[in-house]
């Protein structure tokens, strides 16, 4: 339980535990996990609260289907798993701006969403792309 409390896991234990999950997750479901599809389908969850007659007519939501399934809930306890981690280390200060790229990039936070937002758009074009 105290390497739980730790601040930083070792990235090899980290990838191993990954790994594991992967491979059990294959074995248990014979799907591999994946939050690309979950973030359209979250989309598609919006679109049709606001404008439901344009989401049942496109063609990606015809062949899929928008709903709650394992890859949601797998993206739902991610977030959960993070909020639990950090309350179990006892991390509660979220930081805007982190340090290393503060000493990189300055302390701008309207820089630093920018390019979150900016690289997120990319792995999620290059996920899609990639039909991941």
């Amino acid at each position: 339980m105290n390497v739980l409390r730790e601040k930083k896991w070792s990235p090899y234990v980290a990838g191993a535990l990954a790994g594991f999950l992967l491979v059990l997750s294959v074995f248990i479901t014979g799907k591999y996990f994946g939050a690309s599809t979950t973030f359209v389908r979250a989309a598609g969850y919006i679109e049709q609260a606001i404008a439901p007659d344009k989401v049942a007519g496109m063609d990606y939501f015809i062949k899929e289907k928008v709903k709650v399934d394992w890859q949601f809930m797998f993206v739902i306890g991610v977030l959960l798993g993070s909020l639990a981690s950090a309350w179990i280390s006892k991390e509660k200060k979220a930081v805007a701006v982190p340090s290393m790229w503060e000493g990189r990039f300055g302390p701008s936070r309207m820089r630093r969403w920018v390019a979150a937002f900016l690289g997120g758009t990319v792995l999620m074009f290059g996920a899609r792309l990639a039909d991941g």
